[in-house]
């Protein structure tokens, strides 16, 4: 089976810095080091911020669970980047 448009994409924003809303309200911020097809999320150099009192840190490394991801925000520059 293939992957979908937005696992190729995420393929794509590897070794870039994305943003991740999770469906706890954090948001998290680093470089894309890996992506599995499940959108499980490995970032590195990450700056979390809690939604609901705004506070924030700094990780070395993350590792995000797909079913947790509410919403990615990738580079502006992938805008074309080839999908098929």
């Amino acid at each position: 089976m293939s992957a979908g448009i937005p696992v190729r994409l995420l393929n794509e924003a590897q070794g870039h810095v994305v943003s991740l809303e999770l469906t706890t309200g954090d948001t998290y911020r680093g470089k894309l080091v890996e992506n599995e097809d499940n959108m499980n999320l490995s970032l590195s150099d990450v700056t979390r911020t809690i939604g609901r009192t705004g506070e924030t840190s700094h990780m070395a490394h993350v590792f995000v669970r797909g079913s947790m991801i509410r919403f990615v925000s990738v580079p502006d520059i992938l805008r074309n980047a080839p999908m098929f």
